[in-house]
């Protein structure tokens, strides 16, 4: 039995515990509770250079930070330890948020006109791609200081936009050049000396994704049907083409918004890519990368994402198509649910188990949260325009 004087002492043990349980949010002037990171994300509003910090187990918003600049065309990278956020601007902006204290640790302006980033896989360098300049910059991850540069120069006097950029195995990134056709890979062992590869790729790359395995990155090319596949295990064998001609010399049609690869949509043994300018969806065997089918849907593809699962490819599109989502069953290889989330349906993000999917509706201004399984709404956020969802589930992922 505890003296009195005990349980007074634990008592007050326990309320001291509970008070040093928060931490002061310097943006509201509110209080954070502690908590650790793995359901925790943020939601990119795109109109006016703010984030909403968001809880994925609660289904909450639990802060705001503004002041990251041009958020049009946004995407952001973790930590190893899922505490950090980098922010990627298009006004060229790379901004470093702590999820804990909800705020701004450093943001530097590193080019003039970019469109995304990555980090390597030891979790040391953050590295932006840019389209003016041409190029990848390097950073510290810890300070952001500048460790090193690679410009895009594919020809004497010729820089190239940069796409697709992806972290791969040994610390390395491999991205493709828009205006020079290729895919490079630059090795970053040595971070204030890269060394780069070239492939070629064929007509305007302008997007790219890596396997789950981390073992062939793939490039989407909007200058001709067909995609470029580069085994990272055997580089030497060069880069080839798949899904060649899937037009069939049919006549071009009008593309609205270009679609994504970024979506993980390697399921089933097999990829599902979008099909640029098409209401298709293009289905590969992921070993022989063959096509092997094709899915028709209501517009043309924009993402095209597996759920953690696999069973799963829930399908966005394009204007005038942009306020409905499709779900196709991996197993059926049919659509089996069609839903309609609001207006301007940006992105979309599945929770890391896969139980639930972040739909962001831009019109709306809202985030729409639905159950994978059932397909039932099961709840919303008010975000002010909001377009790309991140979760810290990321950190732990190749490519993303």
């Amino acid at each position: 039995m505890k003296h009195p004087l005990q349980s007074l002492l634990l008592g007050c043990a326990l309320v001291v515990l509970a008070a040093c349980g928060t931490v002061p949010l310097r943006e509201s002037g509110s209080a954070v509770q502690l908590r650790g990171t793995g359901d925790l994300g943020l939601v990119i509003e795109r109109a006016s250079g703010h984030v909403t910090l968001v809880n994925t187990s609660s289904r909450e918003a639990y802060a705001r930070i503004g002041g990251l600049g041009d958020l049009s065309h946004a995407s952001v990278v973790y930590s190893r330890d899922a505490r950090y956020a980098y922010v990627f601007g298009r006004d060229g902006g790379l901004t470093k948020l702590d999820l804990l204290e909800a705020r701004i640790v450093k943001r530097v302006m590193q080019s003039g006109n970019a469109i995304g980033g990555s980090i390597s896989q030891d979790g040391r360098i953050v590295v932006a791609q840019n389209y003016t300049p041409g190029g990848i910059k390097a950073f510290d991850a810890d300070t952001l200081e500048l460790l090193s540069e690679v410009p895009a120069e594919y020809a004497p006097g010729k820089f190239s936009k940069v796409v697709g950029l992806a972290d791969v195995p040994g610390n390395k990134f491999a991205y493709a050049l828009f205006d020079g056709g290729e895919i490079w890979v630059s090795d970053f062992s040595d971070p204030k000396k890269p060394v780069t590869q070239r492939f070629q790729a064929g007509q305007q790359p302008y997007d790219g994704l890596v396997t789950p395995n981390g073992r062939h990155y793939l490039a989407g090319l909007f200058g001709e049907d067909g995609i470029a596949l580069l085994d990272l295990w055997q580089p030497g064998k060069g880069s080839r083409k798949i899904l060649e001609k899937y037009g069939r010399g049919e006549e071009k049609l009008p593309v609205f918004k270009m679609p994504h690869l970024r979506g993980w949509s390697v399921a089933a043994g097999r990829a599902w890519l979008p099909a640029i300018g098409r209401h298709e969806v293009l289905v590969a065997d992921a070993t022989t990368w063959k096509e092997t089918g094709r899915v028709a849907v209501r517009g043309q593809p924009v993402f095209v994402m597996a759920s953690p699962d696999g069973r799963q490819i829930w399908v966005n599109f394009a204007f005038p198509d942009n306020g409905w989502v499709q779900v196709i069953d991996t197993l059926t290889g049919q659509v089996v649910q069609t839903l309609q989330p609001g207006k301007a349906v940006l992105h979309m993000e599945f929770t890391p188990r896969g139980e639930a999917v972040w739909i962001s509706a831009r019109d709306d201004n809202r985030v729409l949260i639905y159950d994978t399984r059932t397909f039932r709404q099961l709840g919303s956020l008010p975000a002010e325009a909001p377009s790309g969802i991140f979760f810290t589930s990321r950190a732990a992922r190749i490519g993303f």
